[in-house]
């Protein structure tokens, strides 16, 4: 029987997992660079050792109410596509081991989420946890923009 880890993060009310061998480093928040001109859900730029990333309001990204840092709030970095991304998070609660039996797909009758960005649905002690499907975070268009950004402004980044 195969097991699953996951990183069990919180947004709101919500609890998320991502796959552990998907995170690079969990950090606290640090300095992010803006960007003008970016969707309202890139945060900016983050240099972390001379690599520039960018940083994700995943409350933003999936249309919940904007919320203040605090001492909870946490960085995923994430290997996305070859590219290290960075989610803001409100906390990471634990790593998480459940059976693949326990994982499904998303329901069709799951209406106050934006089902795209899952990969399925894991139970856990009679909870749910919705699986962040890393892939589909970003549209490849987006995916694209974010490569230029980067790009672009890497080296005043990091200057």
């Amino acid at each position: 029987m195969a097991i699953q880890q996951l990183v069990k993060f919180q947004i709101g009310d919500q609890a998320f997992g991502i796959g552990i061998t998907e995170i690079f480093q969990i950090i606290k928040p640090q300095e992010i660079f803006k960007v003008p001109n970016t969707p309202p859900f890139i945060e900016g730029l983050l240099n972390l050792r001379g690599k520039v990333l960018t940083v994700f309001n995943l409350r933003k990204r999936f249309n919940m109410p904007d919320k203040e840092n605090d001492e909870n709030t946490k960085i995923l970095i994430v290997n996305s596509n070859d590219m290290l991304l960075g989610f803001i998070v409100d906390s990471v609660k634990e790593i998480v081991r459940v059976p693949e039996e326990d994982i499904s797909p998303v329901p069709e009758t799951l209406r106050n989420f934006d089902r795209r960005f899952l990969s399925g649905v894991a139970k856990l002690d009679e909870k749910l946890i919705l699986l962040l499907d890393l892939e589909k975070v970003l549209t490849p268009d987006e995916e694209q923009k974010v490569k230029d950004m980067v790009d672009q402004h890497a080296a005043e980044v990091i200057g």
